[in-house]
């Protein structure tokens, strides 16, 4: 009765406080402006099913992808297990869908596949990152923090697979033992094979069996508290992120509703605009983005897919779409302290450009929209670069000596090029 108390009231604690953290994350996301995503909902859910269950952006690099498949399918059906330690830890049985028979042996034996396959996944993802060091997994801003967060998860859930197994295992032989409790039910094919590792005497298997069982309730519980910290996140916000991610061709930017009607205004004096309320042209900081851009922060993997093959980064320039969402994401996570600390309308001076997103990064940007079409969960840098591009121009009027001249060419001459418009056919006369 003892511990089926102290199960509960771990329960009861995890969940709360993830709830909490969650309520915190839900706010910060708030913080940006309101933007209707839900039209086309057949084609928004067939979008978040090919990209955030069927995972088919990620094929695109068959190593990772496999490897990625396995512990993704690991967590999602490993955790079915989950199920059972809730029942069992509450009402104090053991194995309480044993009476299952003939399918709860496929079920544990598939579980038992599965945590083998994530181990030795983890174990692969770990020296990728630190024995081979792929390039994408470094730069300017993977270090510290961002750096230690995968190594953390990884190893955690090396631990909870070997827990889970280790368990299993003591479980096969206090079975075989016939100590009492311990039903004979489950396949084991991979547990087995650490029957032999384990002590014979009875009590000492029931230490371990039990230690297992609460490292491994008490890791989920914690991880779970982990995900709001931690880009492992995406676990969660994949489905949402892809659900409302933006359904236009890649190459259409939107337009500013209060430019638009003042545009047709002038071509129709008869037009009467809408009332739209007065806003930020662009963004300077994180309540001037939308919530979806608050949301790519936040579901953002840090894979470094995006980054690997923008052609900026590529040759050498300041700019990582990669690292602008990160910015974001630790921007937006300032404002939600300064709001915890100080109130809503507290200004603390900061904004996210300047202060985390430089001018020379959001200008190398060729707007090509390779870094979107290589996020394998939807994420669009480009936009939250063209807003602060927006503001750059169109509330302070500063941009590069270059972007300056096309402008002035466009508004003089109809055209990016310095030459009069009665000068455009001049190539027609030349040999």
């Amino acid at each position: 009765m003892v511990s089926q108390i102290i199960f509960v009231i771990l329960a009861l604690a995890g969940t709360a406080l993830f709830a909490y953290n969650a309520r915190k994350v839900i706010r910060n996301i708030k913080l940006g402006r309101a933007v209707n995503r839900t039209d086309k909902p057949q084609e928004r859910l067939f979008t978040m099913l090919k990209v955030a269950f069927g995972q088919t952006k990620m094929a695109v690099r068959p190593v990772p992808f496999f490897l990625h498949l396995i512990v993704y399918l690991g967590f999602v059906i490993i955790n079915l297990e989950v199920l059972e330690i809730v029942i069992d830890g509450v009402f104090g049985t053991h194995r309480v869908f044993a009476g299952l028979g003939g399918f709860y042996n496929f079920l544990i034996g598939s579980f038992e596949f599965l945590a083998a396959g994530v181990w030795l996944a983890c174990a692969i993802f770990l020296i990728r990152r630190n024995v081979v060091k792929i390039k994408r997994f470094s730069g300017v801003e993977m270090k510290n923090w961002p750096k230690s967060d995968a190594n953390y998860i990884l190893i955690t859930e090396i631990l909870l697979m070997t827990a889970f197994l280790t368990m299993n295992a003591a479980d096969v032989k206090l079975q075989a033992l016939g100590a009492a409790h311990y039903i004979e039910a489950g396949s084991f094919p991979v547990s087995t094979w650490l029957v032999n590792l384990l002590p014979s005497n009875v009590d000492s298997l029931i230490f371990i069996e039990r230690f297992c069982w609460w490292f491994h309730i008490v890791g989920i519980f914690a991880f779970l508290n982990y995900l709001p910290y931690s880009k492992h996140f995406h676990i969660m916000l994949a489905f949402p992120n892809t659900y409302f991610s933006n359904l236009k061709p890649k190459g259409q930017f939107t337009n500013m509703d209060s430019v638009t009607n003042e545009v047709k205004a002038m071509l129709d004096p008869s037009f009467v605009p809408a009332d739209v309320a007065p806003g930020r042209f662009g963004a300077k900081d994180v309540q001037d983005l939308s919530r979806v851009n608050l949301l790519n922060a936040y579901t953002c993997t840090e894979c470094g897919r995006c980054t690997s093959v923008c052609p900026a980064n590529i040759t050498g320039k300041l700019l990582s779409p990669r690292k602008i969402m990160m910015d974001t994401r630790d921007r937006m996570e300032e404002v939600g302290k300064n709001i915890d600390k100080y109130g809503v309308e507290h200004q603390d001076g900061k904004s996210l450009l300047d202060d985390y997103i430089t001018r020379e990064e959001i200008w190398a940007c060729t707007s090509c929209n390779a870094c979107v079409e290589a996020c394998p969960v939807n994420i669009d840098p480009l936009e939250i670069i063209v807003e602060l591009r927006r503001y750059a121009v169109m509330e302070e009027s500063v941009a590069p000596a270059s972007i300056n001249a096309m402008l002035g060419n466009v508004e003089n001459n109809g055209a990016p090029w310095k030459y009069s418009p009665a000068d455009r056919f001049n190539w027609t006369q030349e040999s």
